[in-house]
């Protein structure tokens, strides 16, 4: 009795074992992420992406991007190949008839990349800085979506969108602000103009 005892607790711990190094051996497999180098590839561009931004660089922009590669910008306009984003691009930033002297930014990647075979799908979070032309510098913070295809064992922009809450952003704020403003400069020119009356009607009283 006591022998047929022993060889079942040794049975039960054998089990344990076993069912002990199935769980580890599955978590370690789930927890190897295959996509490491990928990753580092994709996050490479990502950082490539915001200096050229910053250099106002659009070539060094461009040549993440696969060439026939998307970008949808700020004011929703759509650029499509690399001749487009690269036209768009000058005309908004730059010299003479440019709309920005500088556009920068600070990117952060709000969660890791989601792969789907050779396409990579990632988004984040950019705080802007603009300086118009014609008006004084702005801050802005928005949003980003990438999707990156690999094709011979390298990865490429094939679609970037750019975008903003429209409904509550600094330039509403600044808009608000001179809406007061106004308002408050005419209500005093209003005061001011019926003081004026006043004391034109008196006179002739």
């Amino acid at each position: 009795m006591l022998k047929h005892l022993l060889i079942a607790q040794v049975l039960r711990a054998m089990l344990l074992m076993l069912t002990l190094g199935s769980f580890n051996s599955v978590f370690a497999a789930d927890g190897a992420d295959p996509n490491v180098e990928d990753r580092k590839q994709l996050l490479k561009i990502f950082a490539e992406m915001e200096s050229g931004i910053n250099e106002q660089n659009i070539d060094r922009m461009v040549a993440q991007m696969d060439e026939k590669a998307t970008v949808i910008w700020l004011n929703a306009e759509a650029s499509r190949g690399h001749a487009e984003i690269k036209a768009y691009y000058r005309r908004m930033v730059g010299s003479g008839e440019a709309i920005l002297k500088t556009y920068k930014t600070k990117a952060k990647v709000s969660a890791p990349a989601r792969f789907f075979g050779d396409i990579a799908v990632a988004d984040g979070t950019m705080e802007d800085e603009f300086e118009p032309i014609r008006r004084g510098p702005f801050k802005l913070s928005s949003n980003w979506s990438v999707t990156c295809a690999k094709r011979d064992g390298q990865w490429k922009i094939v679609h970037l969108h750019l975008s903003a809450n429209v409904f509550n952003n600094n330039l509403l704020e600044e808009v608000k602000q001179m809406s007061i403003y106004a308002a408050g400069g005419g209500l005093l020119a209003g005061l001011v103009l019926m003081f004026g009356i006043i004391r034109l009607t008196r006179g002739k009283g």
